[in-house]
């Protein structure tokens, strides 16, 4: 049967379910353009019983085309028993790489953090690991375990033009920051003094500023540790800063825990301004059906390819609708959705021309693909009732 005799049998039913439909001209036009463009992202299971950990040590790293055809479980050979898991965390610049989280948990550790609702992340309790996986020959460079100065390793980032890494080990009971040369060696602190909790980490496109979030406050430091600013807003909850593509502005949430706006600042600490209202959404979007003590994963504003637009989400009645707006504040809403839908994760594609982005409908939650100038979806992932799809990232080159 021919792709335009599904669509003509189809049509009628997906319309009553709300879902903004390409023509079959459409999609036939959309698949060749988007089976060139590689995604990566995480699998996993989300109604096992057992808490978070029965659930968490089911995460897959996974890439596949945009269209969602050519998919591959990734660095399989990481997770070498049951308590092991893997998570798609990013690419490298060039796309030749893929950043994979290796994470582990002792699992009676896991029952002690259900019992007691918050996170023990000891030696020997826990362990994370950033690994960097080769596409094209598939050789792993694990560059935690190089010159390792900690159990639990998060947060990779690139210092622009291949200077190096930076990332966020947890030592005695802190995160701190350290940057790397591209193979793991030479692993400096540049944490700075007096420095309390921090997270976060990126570094502006010029490579001269890097931001963070510490103690839930934003600051600005030079990639050594100094010169370090904190951006004053006034609020008790500052979390997620992002640099604008031209390195000009710097966005974040602030407000308070569970109750904040994107704010905009430029790079020297002045212009602060609150950019646009969620409606109340608190920011995080549950990646469980099972009770998750740490209330799933963070959802934050993302910036647009050319850095024109902000893609994010907020509460429309009783969906999790997803919109743009200009840095002059207009507003657009990109979907409208049936009743109980939830979007996350807005990811912009390197040409700008599609957004990847997670939907729950049905209560599965599944990834999706919108062409940005007319809105029309492609879904990527059919996953069946009690799995997930979650954070999405787009490879920064085609094939």
């Amino acid at each position: 049967m021919s792709l335009k005799s599904i669509f003509a049998r189809t049509t009628l039913l997906l319309i009553a379910l709300g879902v903004n439909l390409m023509s079959a001209d459409s999609i036939c036009a959309a698949e060749p353009e988007l089976s060139k463009l590689k995604i990566g992202y995480t699998e996993l299971r989300t109604n096992l019983p057992g808490g978070r950990h029965a659930n968490v040590r089911t995460f897959r790293a996974a890439i596949s085309q945009a269209d969602g055809s050519d998919k591959l479980l990734v660095a399989e050979s990481l997770v070498d028993n049951q308590d092991v898991w893997t998570q798609f965390a990013g690419w490298s610049p060039d796309g030749r790489q893929a950043i994979i989280l290796r994470g582990w948990q002792d699992p009676q550790n896991a029952t002690w953090e259900e019992e007691h609702k918050r996170f023990r992340m000891e030696k020997g309790k826990w362990e994370l690991d950033t690994i960097l996986y080769d596409l094209e020959s598939g050789a792993m460079l694990n560059v935690s375990d190089v010159e390792r100065v900690s159990h639990y390793n998060g947060g990779l980032f690139y210092l622009p033009d291949n200077a190096g890494l930076g990332f966020t080990p947890l030592i005695d009971g802190k995160s701190q920051t350290y940057l790397m040369d591209l193979d793991g060696s030479n692993k400096r602190n540049v944490t700075g003094e007096d420095s309390g909790f921090a997270y976060g980490y990126s570094a502006s496109p010029q490579g001269d500023l890097i931001s963070y979030h510490e103690n839930y406050q934003i600051f600005l430091s030079q990639p050594d540790g100094s010169g370090k600013m904190q951006i004053e807003t006034g609020n008790s909850f500052n979390f997620g800063p992002s640099w604008s593509p031209d390195g000009e502005w710097i966005m974040f949430l602030s407000g308070k825990h569970y109750q904040s706006n994107p704010y905009l600042v430029r790079r020297d600490g002045t212009g602060l301004r609150k950019l646009v209202d969620l409606g109340g959404y608190e920011s995080h979007i549950l990646f469980l059906d099972v009770p998750d003590y740490h209330q799933g994963s963070s959802d934050l504003p993302v910036w647009s390819t050319d850095g024109k637009l902000v893609f994010y989400t907020a509460i429309v009645n009783e969906n999790v609708e997803l919109f743009q707006c200009s840095l002059a504040g207009e507003v657009t809403q990109l979907t409208n959705s049936p009743s109980g839908t939830l979007h996350y994760h807005p990811q912009p594609s390197p040409d700008g021309k599609w957004l990847l982005y997670g939907s729950m409908r049905k209560g599965v939650r599944q990834l999706v693909v919108m062409n940005v100038e007319n809105r029309t979806e492609f879904e990527v992932t059919h996953l069946s009732k009690g799995h997930a799809a979650m954070w999405p990232h787009w490879c920064p080159y085609g094939e």
